[in-house]
């Protein structure tokens, strides 16, 4: 469990947010568009974290190495501005556990990859980012995840040291980039986690399987 704990940091996609159906169906869109049949979403949930590079994997089967990836991407990304929070959805339990928080007297905000193209209407459509503290995207410091500078960013933006901080992802590149910062961590189990993932090998102070088990850390519960 957590002591002197000041505020809650979390990524966005697959830790607060279920946006895997809109990012999927952006992908898939662009199949269908080429005449290709259309994928179940099961097959783009577990890459929904990894955003564009994991959608266009699913759909096409290709890497960002590829001579047309980046055109790629960018039509992704308009397909995806076009439908931002028209399949997403809170998981379940994260709005009380944010009201929690908040009842706690804690500070909460999010630290993502995602770029502020995309994170700032999407956060100011959803009422639940209506109390968060600060929003750090991808694209807000010159670094991104698993880089500490993001979470650095958002501590500072609270007045808090690093250590005041608990940061909770479904990524590695979440536990690698909160330890970094010298912030406590926690793996988010129930995000989107593919076959090859293992939340236990990424050296997170503590794995929790659904979003309420952090009141316990926080000793909220």
């Amino acid at each position: 469990m957590f002591d002197n704990i000041h505020a809650v940091l979390f990524d966005l996609d697959g830790t607060l947010i279920d946006s895997a159906p809109d990012l999927g169906a952006a992908a898939d869109q662009m199949r269908t568009d080429r005449g290709l049949p259309s994928l179940p979403l099961s097959l783009y949930r577990p890459m929904a974290g990894a955003g564009a590079r994991g959608m266009i994997a699913v759909a096409f089967g290709l890497t960002p190495d590829h001579s047309q990836f980046c055109a790629l991407k960018e039509e992704f990304f308009l397909n995806y501005e076009r439908r931002l929070t028209r399949h997403t959805s809170v998981f379940d339990g994260v709005t009380e556990l944010i009201s929690r928080i908040g009842q706690g007297g804690l500070k909460w905000g999010v630290v993502t990859n995602k770029a502020a193209r995309f994170t700032v209407p999407l956060t100011r459509a959803m009422p639940l980012f209506s109390t968060a503290r600060t929003i750090v995207s991808g694209d807000t410091t010159p670094h991104a995840k698993p880089h500490p500078a993001p979470l650095l960013e958002a501590a500072r933006q609270l007045a808090l040291t690093p250590e005041r901080c608990v940061y909770v992802g479904d990524d590695e590149r979440d536990i690698i980039a909160g330890r970094a910062a010298g912030m406590p961590t926690v793996a988010a189990a129930y995000g989107y986690l593919g076959s090859d993932k293992d939340p236990k090998s990424w050296n997170a102070d503590f794995t929790i399987s659904a979003p309420f088990a952090l009141l316990n850390l926080l000793k909220m519960a």
